[in-house]
């Protein structure tokens, strides 16, 4: 079972930009953090957790469950998004009986919450979102009493027995920030002081739908490469709700990728990890800032922190990474092993083809990777791992082509362009071509990053 992503494709070894998700398909910025359920996987300790049961591969890969800001804002709110087969012991113990597709919201401990039953074989996402609705208002009206008999016991002049109430509203602040935020006022206010609570996030209907078509607007322009009204509209979106990671998973992403402006880039992913974030915008910002750990050489350090995001998320972007890393270490199973995860995503993407045709290339397939090449050498966003399968099979003239084609075609700034080229210089896959004065020249404007011992080149894959 695989939950699809519409995931970076632009470039070498990693790709980026589109919130770390994109590939200039989808116009979809809110993917939902569906993580499939495994038995070896802790079990979940607070919260929610909406389990998705669907009826088949192709249900996955078309299903409206894929995309929606109301279940991905609450995902950052204690609510576990869980997808997995009617026909493990979990689909057993929650929809036996049940014709998939089918959404169960349960407890931590088990017990049902609710059902989302299929209409004539379809399961639509806003029946889910209205399960999940109805139980978050129906607890947060339970927390707003709370609220009332804690006010009433102050003026009764009952002090600690309002204490202990709105230490009780506090402690829920991951799944109600705003009664919590006003439990904490009112703490202070009786002598006792508790961490600051984040805002909470918007999820008026009105404002939601506002939200998406900003979000969708800036995702258009980032696609067509108008990166400044990309910036703007993102930008415009976080202001709109300042407690949404999205938006800054965006704007992260077109400093890192498209811009060029690792201040602003590493700001924002950290905005992100000290915020309360659904795990997706978390594994994006892990990755980022990985990947420009790396490029600034401290390689430890930057493959830890990509480590970390595949175990907060499992992102093709990050995958990708790795196996670029693992690669330039000259590790062919490891190489493998993330070549195949990233693989795994979605098969038969174009893009996922040519990045696995690059490693083909350099480990005996040549034939097989020139093959995937030609039948997609008019990919601009490719154009980088295009190149490196020409270069492996010792085609230095159509390599050049290419490379020309991704620096001065494909990118924009030359904040992204010196960087990429100083990691071209390093690049495994452009070894036979290192010395080569037309490579050379070609690199010229490399920005002379990325100290890699002689005897150990340490690419950090295109960005």
């Amino acid at each position: 079972m695989l939950v699809p992503q519409e995931w970076a494709t632009c470039g070498g070894g990693g790709g980026g930009g589109m919130g770390g998700m994109g590939g200039g398909v989808s116009q979809e910025t809110y993917p939902v953090p569906w993580k499939l359920i495994q038995p070896q996987d802790p079990p979940v300790s607070q919260g929610l957790v909406v389990y998705w049961f669907p009826s088949s591969q192709t249900e996955i890969e078309k299903s409206s469950l894929r995309f929606s800001r109301t279940l991905s804002v609450y995902s950052q709110q204690c609510v576990t998004m869980g997808i997995a087969d009617f026909r493990t012991n979990v689909g057993k113990q929650f929809v036996s009986g049940d014709t998939p597709p089918v959404a169960v919201l349960a407890q931590p401990d088990g017990k049902v919450i609710g059902k989302a039953q299929n209409n004539k074989g379809f399961l639509k996402v806003e029946q889910v979102e209205k399960l999940l609705e109805t139980e978050m208002k129906s607890r947060e009206d339970n927390v707003k009493h709370q609220m009332d008999a804690a006010k009433e016991k102050v003026k009764s002049g009952d002090s600690q027995g309002a204490i202990q109430i709105y230490r009780a509203v506090y402690d829920q602040k991951c799944m109600f920030p705003g009664k919590a935020k006003d439990a904490a006022k009112e703490l202070k206010k009786l002598g006792v002081t508790v961490a600051e609570v984040p805002d909470a996030p918007i999820l008026d209907r009105r404002l939601n739908a506002e939200i998406q078509r900003v979000m969708r607007n800036g995702l258009k322009a980032e696609n067509a490469a108008k990166y400044l009204e990309a910036e703007r509209l993102y930008t415009q979106a976080h202001n709109m709700d300042p407690a949404d990671p999205a938006p800054l998973r965006y704007l992260g992403e077109l400093y890192r990728h498209h811009i060029g402006d690792w201040d602003k880039a590493r700001s924002t992913f950290n905005a992100i990890l000290n915020m309360p974030a659904d795990p997706m915008s978390r594994a994006v910002a892990l990755h980022g800032l990985g990947k420009m750990t790396i490029h600034e050489g401290e390689f430890k350090k930057g493959l830890e922190l990509m480590e970390a995001s595949v175990r907060e998320y499992p992102l093709a972007l990050a995958y990708r990474n790795l196996a670029v890393y693992w690669n330039s270490e000259g590790d062919a199973a490891k190489t493998d092993y993330y070549v195949q995860k990233a693989l795994a995503i979605d098969p038969r993407d174009p893009y996922n083809l040519v990045f696995a045709a690059a490693f083909m290339a350099g480990n005996g397939r040549g034939d097989e990777a020139l093959k995937i090449a030609r039948e997609n050498e008019t990919l601009l966003p490719a154009s980088y791992n295009l190149a490196a399968i020409f270069a492996q099979a010792g085609q230095k003239e159509e390599a050049l082509s290419l490379l020309k084609r991704h620096f001065f075609e494909y990118e924009r700034y030359e904040a992204v362009r010196s960087k990429e080229m100083m990691e071209a210089r390093v690049d495994a896959v452009f070894a036979s071509l290192r010395e080569d004065p037309q490579f050379v020249a070609l690199t010229s404007g490399a920005d002379g990053k990325l100290p890699v011992p002689m005897s150990a080149p340490r690419p950090a894959g295109n960005q």
